[in-house]
């Protein structure tokens, strides 16, 4: 059987992850991105959280829940399988507490209904226990007034335990890009941006790769998993976009402190939207979604901002404390404590467009993400990280069986 020759875009944890499925079911993968390691950029830097959907409870069908609860179920199987590690050490231990704003789009009594819905679907699914702790017994649970008065400040009306937990993404990037370099089916070429992708013959399938120097490469298969910059790619190989879209750039903060730090890790949630990650108690992640978001649009792609400077990254510091601190008072303490402080982020794409803080935004529906074809070529919306294995190993077995 011949070996396939695939070009993969894109070397965030679809990407990434994708090249290893591929190599290790037989295949020669090139995998091309603009940074100069594999794991570098979005996939890098953000929260980790690996969804069972419970942050959608404004998708009143459930269907953005049954669409990302098989990938965040897989999700820890299939990263430890890839990097042969045991997740455990590395992401966060207790279940996440979701504090409900009173400017939130979902009232307190909507989101116990949701949540016992999405409880229902956790505990049916066959892969209850794979998660990244068993949740064959979900049960989400209201925090009494007590508690809620000791983690939360004015504005929080309600608060829910719910069976979530998150990963370290810096470890796990650290982790896969260590997996990739020590795989010689994988070869890596960093610090190229593929600028498009055409048919060199209908009858083989064979498709041209195109770099911005003139560069051009055959290849049997081609798999566009890019974040930003996928659609005008999709756009050259004849593929066209289908709309709603919009395109975000988020900034948050990591921080690591001297001591240890006892906070839960919390979300405010749904509108007003902020959290932060406790993920051994002294490395947090911490986010304001209105101080984060810097840049959006609705175009093919959305430029990357200018880096802030280091003035800049202590207002953007500043800007996130002062919002989120009186919602969850105790991430001021992370900050007190804090020996190392990072201002990272990277892109964010959705099928859907408007605010997080319109209960009629189409960003409250994540049910269309996945993968689009024409010939040998894939295009892949990742969803959101917690998808990302679920869907590269899928596609893998299709490409390679």
């Amino acid at each position: 059987m011949k070996r396939i020759r695939v070009a993969i875009f894109g070397a965030g944890i679809m990407g990434s992850s994708l090249a290893l499925f591929l190599a290790r079911n037989g295949a020669e993968v090139t995998l091309f991105d603009r940074c100069d390691q594999p794991m570098a950029a979005t996939s890098r830097w953000n929260e980790g959280k690996i969804h069972l959907g419970y942050l959608y409870s404004a998708d009143p069908t459930l269907g953005t829940v049954r669409h990302l609860l098989p990938g965040g179920l897989a999700f820890a199987p299939l990263l430890s399988r890839l990097i042969d590690a045991d997740l455990a050490e590395h992401s966060t231990t207790s279940d996440d507490i979701y504090l409900v704003h009173h400017d939130s789009v979902v009232d307190p009594a909507s989101m116990t209904a949701r949540f016992a819905a999405i409880d229902e679907l956790v505990r049916a699914h066959p892969d209850a226990t794979r998660y990244l702790t068993d949740v064959s017994d979900a049960r989400t649970t209201r925090v009494t007034a007590d508690e809620l008065d000791a983690i939360a400040g004015d504005g929080i009306v309600a608060g829910f335990r719910v069976p979530e937990r998150s990963i370290d993404t810096r470890w796990a990037a650290d982790q896969i890009a260590g997996a990739i370099a020590a795989d010689g089916r994988v070869h890596f070429r960093g610090g190229e941006t593929v600028v498009g992708a055409a048919p060199v013959n209908a009858e083989s399938g064979t498709w041209q790769v195109r770099c911005p120097d003139g560069a051009e490469e055959t290849f049997d298969v081609v798999v566009n998993a890019l974040w930003n910059g996928r659609l005008p790619v999709d756009l050259d190989a004849g593929l066209d976009p289908e709309r709603p879209w919009s395109h975000r750039y988020r900034l948050c903060v990591f921080v690591r402190t001297g001591s240890v730090v006892e906070i839960p890790s919390a979300i405010v949630a749904v509108g007003p939207f902020g959290d932060v990650k406790n993920y051994n108690g002294r490395d947090f992640y911490v986010s304001w979604y209105p101080a984060g978001l810097i840049a959006e649009g609705e175009g093919l792609e959305l430029g990357e901002p200018r880096p802030l400077d280091a003035a800049g990254r202590e207002r953007f510091i500043g800007s996130v404390r002062a919002g989120l601190e009186p919602l969850i008072p105790g991430v001021g303490r992370v900050f007190d404590e804090a020996e190392q402080t990072l201002v990272a982020g990277g892109f964010v794409f959705a099928r859907g467009t408007g605010s997080i803080g319109d209960r009629a935004s189409s960003l409250h529906l994540r049910d269309r993400f996945g993968v689009r074809r024409r010939g040998s070529y894939y295009s892949v919306d990742t969803g959101k990280y917690s998808t990302a294995l679920w869907l590269a190993e899928r596609l893998a077995r299709e490409l390679t069986e």
